[in-house]
């Protein structure tokens, strides 16, 4: 029973992985690639940047807006002080006599009730959200905008990554994030993305207009806002070459913390706009990528239990031995012979999986040109993400199960 499980899910994530490489060389995926970035009749756009207690990243974050590649007098930065109890006050206050910088202080209300703030105060054509923990490349919106070309384009995604990351949690995410931006390019070419990242995803005014603000959405406003735009019908499309980095946890219980919210916030609006699991309506999206996330998260949980039976059975019957074969013999250490190395099916399958993610994170780093290496990430990331991610796994479905929120921090 159990190997036949392993096999279904090998199965499924090799089908996915074949399904994700055969879009990346289609013509649309292709097209998407080859757009040039904005060089003439620019828009008037505006990045809104909710804060909470970000004293000491809001400064490098403003700069970094302020460096962007594109007319100061088409640009605007809205900065949205939500209540911080730090020194964010005071920095922002820095900017107020900027004439392209706008700095609004207001009540602690969440970063949806930031973000609504923000758009009645703009009159731009496009409106963007960049987290007050993240920076952007000079070119990233140039790059942006040019993939508004059709009316029911709702939003645009940038290419996220961790920038110069510090010890092995920090490169682990370096390279899973490469994988992210691959697949998110390429689930963009099919329209089946279902979250807008907080560090610089764009949105078009119209749309939020007839969709409505942010709400609060079990703290994944942005997913919960990708969601409503593609059940009302909109495309959401990625730009590969905006780059924007974001400061990524750099502790264990800080990225458990992270991934809880995350994942929780993908069940819980998961469930809120389940019409669209399943449905052929919703074409790549409904059909295959919302139902795979799903059967992913299942899938990790049931793997670190499978693993978990078999090594506790493993150390049961060795330690059953002991009463009549010598301990030292027991966990003694044959001499290493390749020829006898055991050679499963499911282990050449296994190394046909990762080598296709390996091949999927170089695609990542090559179509956004984020800069850095890859070794050391892929290392940590084959080695630590299958021992840390069951921990928020279960720890979100817990949260659901009970109905428990946890605070952002």
């Amino acid at each position: 029973m159990t190997e036949a499980i392993l096999y279904v899910i090998i199965f499924l994530t090799l089908y996915f992985q074949a399904f994700m490489l055969l879009t990346y060389v289609s013509r649309s995926a292709r097209e998407r690639r080859a757009k040039s970035p904005m060089t003439a009749d620019f828009p008037h756009v505006a990045v809104i940047v909710p804060c909470f207690n970000e004293e000491s990243t809001i400064g490098s974050t403003v700069e970094s807006l302020k460096a962007l590649n594109y007319p100061k007098d088409k640009l605007e930065i809205v900065l949205v002080n939500d209540g911080s109890t730090d020194n964010t006050r005071s920095v922002m206050d820095a900017y107020a006599n900027d004439p392209h910088i706008m700095v609004i202080h207001k009540e602690n209300g969440g970063k949806h009730s930031a973000m609504n703030l923000g758009i009645e105060r703009t009159t731009a054509e496009f409106i963007g959200c960049l987290d007050a923990d993240s920076f952007v490349h000079e070119n990233a919106l140039s790059e942006i905008i040019p993939h508004f070309d059709h009316e029911n384009v709702g939003a645009v995604t940038a290419s996220m990554s961790v920038h110069e990351p510090k010890n092995a949690l920090q490169s682990m995410q370096y390279a899973e994030y490469l994988l992210g931006i691959a697949l998110r390019h390429i689930i963009s070419s099919v329209n089946g993305l279902y979250v807008t990242p907080g560090p610089f995803s764009f949105y078009r005014r119209s749309v939020l207009a007839k969709v409505g603000g942010f709400r609060y959405a079990h703290q994944t406003e942005d997913m919960e806002m990708a969601m409503r735009l593609q059940k009302a019908g909109y495309t959401i499309e990625n730009a590969p070459r905006a780059q924007v980095y974001t400061k990524a946890p750099h502790t264990l219980w800080a990225l458990i913390k992270q991934r809880t919210r995350w994942t929780s916030g993908f069940i819980r609006n998961a469930w809120d706009y389940r019409a669209i699991i399943g449905n052929p309506r919703y074409g790549v999206l409904g059909l295959l990528i919302m139902p795979l996330g799903i059967l992913a998260l299942v899938a990790g949980m049931g793997l670190f239990v499978m693993t978990t039976i078999d090594t506790t059975r493993s150390i049961a019957s060795a330690i059953a031995m002991q009463g009549e074969v010598p301990l030292t013999f027991v966990f003694s250490m044959p001499g290493l012979d390749w020829f006898y190395f055991p050679i499963t099916e499911v282990l050449m399958l296994c190394l046909v999986g990762i080598s296709i993610i390996f091949v999927t994170m170089i695609i990542g780093k090559r179509i956004s040109g984020v800069p850095g290496t890859l070794g050391a990430g892929l290392i940590w990331y084959l080695t630590l993400y299958s021992l840390i991610s069951p921990v928020w796994l279960f720890r979100s479905v817990r949260d659901v199960a009970f109905g428990y929120s946890r605070s952002w921090r």
